[in-house]
């Protein structure tokens, strides 16, 4: 019988849950805030945790992230009601596995745990996550958001953030404004908005014109040299 822990401060939504996973056959443990929740999992043994990101005191982000970094591998789906693609990249990167937003069908969420779960059968630990990312003289801290371009530090929003990111992602690869508006903005996006070429301007004054080129008819690369 797997074990689940729901890291969840709403009790009637941690109630449905709980209910919902013991009729199909699971054990849950549930926890209302984020210093129990990191209690109990280096202390106890659960096959999965699925965790709120707005716990009083502590968010699940820090959760996530001192889990993580105390060597917890079990799988860890997000739920939460934060629908921000900031949000979801920052779960990702500090090693979430998935993420559902709520309001939420007790059917996919389901679905979700038995998929992490048959993926950790013959799971071995993952690699630390790195936590810089780094292009020609540009160098990304993923966890204090802090840009460098040589020895010079730049101001950057959030967006600017990602779109930068997505680009060192892709260095190389042409990525069109549909591409950059669903990585950075969300599908639901107006694809006629002009907002990535209004941001990449924004990156190219922060960076220097030297690194974005614009491939006419396509979109825009980052260039290796």
């Amino acid at each position: 019988m797997s074990r689940i822990v729901i890291v969840e401060d709403a009790l009637r939504v941690a109630e449905f849950i709980e209910k919902g996973l013991r009729a199909n056959g699971f054990s849950t443990t549930i926890i209302d805030n984020g210093d129990d929740a990191i209690a109990v999992s280096l202390n106890q043994d659960f096959d999965l945790m699925i965790l709120d990101l707005g716990l009083p005191q502590m968010s699940g982000l820090t959760v996530l992230e001192r889990l993580r970094g105390q060597g917890i591998v079990m799988p860890i789906i997000i739920l939460s009601a934060r629908h921000e693609v900031d949000d979801k990249v920052t779960s990702f990167e500090l090693g979430a596995d998935d993420y559902l937003t709520k309001p939420f069908r007790f059917e996919e969420l389901l679905m979700r745990i038995r998929a992490r779960l048959r993926e950790t059968v013959s799971y071995q630990p993952a690699p630390a996550i790195p936590y810089t990312m780094s292009f020609r003289e540009i160098e990304l801290n993923l966890r204090s958001r802090e840009v460098r371009v040589g020895d010079r530090m730049i101001k950057i929003s959030t967006k600017e953030f990602i779109l930068l990111e997505t680009f060192i992602r892709h260095a190389g690869q042409i990525l069109s404004r549909e591409q950059l508006l669903d990585h950075v903005w969300g599908y639901d996006y107006d694809p006629g908005s002009n907002i990535v070429d209004v941001y990449v301007g924004y990156l190219r004054k922060k960076l220097g014109r030297t690194f974005i080129e614009t491939v006419r008819g396509m979109g825009y690369r980052l260039k290796n040299e």
